[in-house]
């Protein structure tokens, strides 16, 4: 999958892509408006990061392109694309149980710290340079 030249952008199905791996300067575009929010993108080979409303959603290292990026309260959905491994770090929510999914085999379920990160290691040298996640919210 191609990086986002445009650094962020609402894909026709209602879905955000956002990040480009192949920039060798940190590139950055605030302001961005998506369903009444205020995204801002960093990106570039080193580390991609995505904020909502100042708040932190999404980092890898090193930078990535992720495409169909999708969150509800219970599930999160995105392939993330990039030419080396990749360490992804999400926001969810605190001390919560979480399903993941990695092009749809289970790799188990993860608890989120106090501070609600789940880091997944993103293997994208042995899958051609992308993979397909998705984390679902365990019920107690």
């Amino acid at each position: 999958m191609a990086v986002i030249d445009e650094l962020i952008r609402e894909e026709e199905n209602g879905t955000l892509s956002f990040g480009n791996y192949e920039l060798a300067e940190k590139t950055k575009k605030d302001g961005f408006m998506y369903k009444g929010d205020s995204y801002k993108i960093k990106t570039y080979d080193e580390i991609t990061k995505l904020e909502k409303n100042g708040s932190f959603i999404y980092e890898s290292v090193p930078g990535t392109a992720v495409h169909g990026f999708s969150a509800t309260a219970d599930h999160v959905e995105f392939t993330v694309a990039g030419n080396k491994d990749a360490q992804v770090t999400l926001e969810l929510e605190p001390e919560q149980e979480y399903q993941v999914k990695v092009d749809g085999a289970e790799t188990g379920a993860v608890k989120t710290n106090l501070g609600g990160k789940l880091i997944i290691s993103a293997s994208l040298e042995e899958k051609n340079g992308e993979i397909f996640v998705e984390i679902d919210k365990v019920e107690e």
